[in-house]
């Protein structure tokens, strides 16, 4: 009877602290998934009776296939509309915008990690007089991130070498971009839940 008891003893150490592990375990780990992204609504009214309003929302989740390398994705909708001040629409845009994404995490285990994130996204806007504007683009953004405790961390994006290309209804060719560059007066900043 007091093997029984020893070994039930040993097995509830045992599972303690690896839930105890499990628990305290900062930073990203084979199988982690994450949630992230943005909402927002905007509007402004004028002296002069013109208004906007702008409403965006685009969530993004995150997948951890090992721990060092994410794969995700993010669905966006905005809704951007002004008027003059005769009431008149002088902007009326749609857009929708689907991502995938993969990223390489440095240090994945530690609550501070450096990133690399490689993406494609395809953007349809659609204005006023019912045309579409459609483009893809690729980038590689450069990243930190720094957790706050288990399931939350600050992301910051500080950079990007990407590719685009736009075609509009109509139009005979498309518009091609291609840029580098690391703004330090544009740092985009972020959180992430992990669960």
């Amino acid at each position: 009877m007091k093997k029984l008891f020893l070994c039930i003893f040993l097995i509830g150490v045992f599972n303690t602290i690896q839930a105890q592990e499990k628990k305290d375990h900062n930073g990203f780990m084979k199988g982690d998934k994450y949630i992230s992204g943005m909402i927002g609504f905007n509007s402004v009214s004028n002296a002069d009776n013109s208004k906007s309003k702008q409403f965006e929302v685009s969530p993004r989740f995150g997948y951890f296939l090992n721990d060092f390398v994410a794969v995700g994705g993010r669905l966006g909708y905005s809704q951007n509309n002004s008027k003059n001040a005769s009431g008149e629409k002088i902007i009326d845009n749609t857009a929708f915008t689907v991502e995938a994404f993969g990223r390489y995490y440095l240090l994945p285990g530690s609550k501070f990690s450096l990133f690399g994130e490689l993406g494609i996204g395809f953007g349809s806007i659609k204005n006023i007089n019912k045309k579409w504007t459609n483009g893809i683009n690729v980038g590689l953004t450069p990243g930190l991130s720094y957790f706050i405790n288990q399931h939350f961390a600050f992301e910051f994006a500080i950079g990007v070498i990407s590719y685009e290309t736009v075609k509009r209804d109509g139009a005979s060719g498309s518009t091609d971009n291609f840029s580098v560059g690391i703004d330090l007066e544009n740092i985009n900043f972020g959180f992430i839940y992990k669960f």
